[in-house]
């Protein structure tokens, strides 16, 4: 069955297309969740709660541009309302301890991280840093579409995606060298 095909069966409603489309993309749908929500059992919710979306909204899709595109736009804005709900994503100055912390070191080539490492390194930041640093370096979304989502300033967004880079590239700095050579990632 191709991809249109499945669709269309899945907008018609029927169980076993949309079960087939639900394991196609719920491994990498997940990790998307993961990015934003700490708990895994928020990131879960926040899944199905997409999938349902998705499912009511399927009429609308128009075929224009990825599938797996619109799908994960649908499971971003579903993770970023959970997450409006369970975390405040602003962050004071108080969550530092000298104002130092907040210098940019420059990131070096030999700077390699794992995947797994990177993303446990993203949940530690504060959710308001995570959130526009997911948006931004991982997700694609500019300053001004990701002050539209969060109701922020522009100014706030630069600020926040500043001082989350500088955050990670500090704990980056006193991390130990990567485990092993697969899926190692560069910031």
């Amino acid at each position: 069955m191709t991809e249109v095909d499945l669709i269309a069966a899945c907008g018609r409603g029927e169980p076993r297309a949309q079960r087939q489309l639900y394991e196609q993309l719920a491994g990498l749908m997940l990790s998307v969740c993961r990015r934003y929500l700490k708990r895994r059992e928020d990131a879960e919710e926040a899944l199905l709660m997409g999938f349902a979306k998705m499912f009511r909204a399927l009429p609308t899709y128009r075929f224009e541009g990825s599938f797996e595109g619109w799908v994960r736009r649908i499971m971003v804005n579903e993770s970023l309302m959970l997450l409006r709900q369970r975390e405040s994503l602003t962050v004071s100055m108080e969550d530092f301890a000298q104002p130092e912390n907040l210098a940019t070191t420059p990131a070096t080539a030999d700077t390699q991280l794992q995947a797994d490492d990177l993303l446990a390194l993203l949940a530690e930041l504060p959710a308001g840093y995570r959130t526009v640093f997911n948006l931004y370096a991982l997700e694609g979304f500019g300053h001004q579409e990701i002050a539209g989502m969060l109701g922020i300033s522009e100014g706030t967004s630069k600020s926040q995606l500043s001082k989350a880079r500088a955050l990670l590239q500090r704990r980056l700095s006193s991390q130990p060298a990567p485990r092993s050579e697969k899926a190692v990632l560069s910031l």
